[in-house]
């Protein structure tokens, strides 16, 4: 099973290490990259296959600094290079897990967008998301305790955008509303890091920036899936006869819960669960959602195993 995640937990230089480490990451990767800058000529954004695979790859700021859509464009392609790696060392997963921005990659992943497609609409929720202010905020205890702070915060108008476990959550909502909770979090001794993300997500005031997204998403054909692909947000896997653009537009303004779709993926019985992604922030919380489970839960590019083991 493949966890394709959020915009929270990626590292450019880990997707450098273990393309630079591996030939058939990096075979992947020129692959993957290949498509993605036919898109990102298209879209007049900088190439990112050279930048990245070449001899002095950017940093997460340079990133960042770029044109909008830069970013995204090149964390679709990192979760699209280990999805193609660890497909053809292990073979087709039996499901995914799409959580956030990573739906885009896991609905790619399944066959119901093309690779190019996938990479159009990972750009056009990145300019959507370019008017959506404010900014979102990881805090170290359960949902509970998260609604306790906002509370004590008098913090209305910040809200619960993402579950990641029973003992983490991210908040959603204006930097102002997200200082003051941030600060009742330090007052109570609970941890919390502001993601550098210049927007917020996952929030009801998102109504008609989830419109416009839903309104780029109906541009595009959509395939057949191949395997099972479960949304943190629709809570469940998206079935055929569903209105797909306007159920993924959802994760704009609706909430995503990880623990309750990975324990119905988990119904698949996964021999491993792969992160598909650079980091293991996914794979940490998979973890602990699934102890008891089986399966082995890996990170491939963070966890410290060796290539054959990924």
């Amino acid at each position: 099973m493949h966890l394709f995640p959020g915009q929270g937990d990626f590292s450019v230089s880990a997707l450098v290490g273990a393309v630079r480490a591996e030939a058939a990451l990096r075979m992947a990767a020129e692959q993957v990259f290949e498509v993605v800058d036919e898109v990102a000529g298209e879209r007049g954004l900088p190439l990112l296959g050279p930048w990245l695979l070449g001899s002095a790859p950017p940093t997460a700021r340079e990133l960042a600094d770029a044109a909008v859509g830069t970013a995204q464009l090149a964390l679709f392609g990192a979760s699209m290079t280990v999805h193609q790696a660890l497909r053809r060392t292990h073979g087709t997963p039996s499901a995914a897990v799409g959580v956030s921005f990573g739906e885009i990659a896991a609905l790619t992943a399944a066959g119901l967008l093309t690779l190019a497609d996938g990479a159009r609409v990972a750009h056009d929720l990145a300019r959507v998301l370019a008017s959506c202010p404010g900014g979102l905020t990881l805090l170290g205890c359960p949902e509970k305790c998260v609604q306790d702070l906002i509370g004590r915060a008098g913090a209305e108008s910040v809200v619960v955008a993402v579950v990641n476990d029973d003992d983490s959550a991210v908040i959603a909502g204006p930097t102002t509303g997200l200082a003051r909770v941030e600060k009742e979090a330090a007052q109570a001794d609970v941890t919390a890091v502001r993601l550098r993300l210049p927007f917020t997500s996952h929030h009801p005031a998102l109504q008609a920036q989830s419109e416009m997204f839903e309104a780029a998403l109906r541009a595009y054909d959509l395939g057949e899936g191949r395997f099972p692909v479960y949304s943190a947000v629709a809570g469940r896997a998206y079935a055929a006869d569903d209105d797909l653009p306007r159920l993924v537009a959802d994760c704009l303004v609706r909430p995503a819960r990880v623990p309750a779709v990975l324990r119905q993926a988990a119904l698949h019985s996964p021999d491993v669960v792969f992160e598909a992604g650079t980091g293991s922030a996914l794979a940490s919380s998979a973890r602990r959602v699934l102890a008891g489970h089986p399966a082995l839960v890996r990170a491939p590019l963070a966890d410290p195993v060796s290539p054959s083991d990924r």
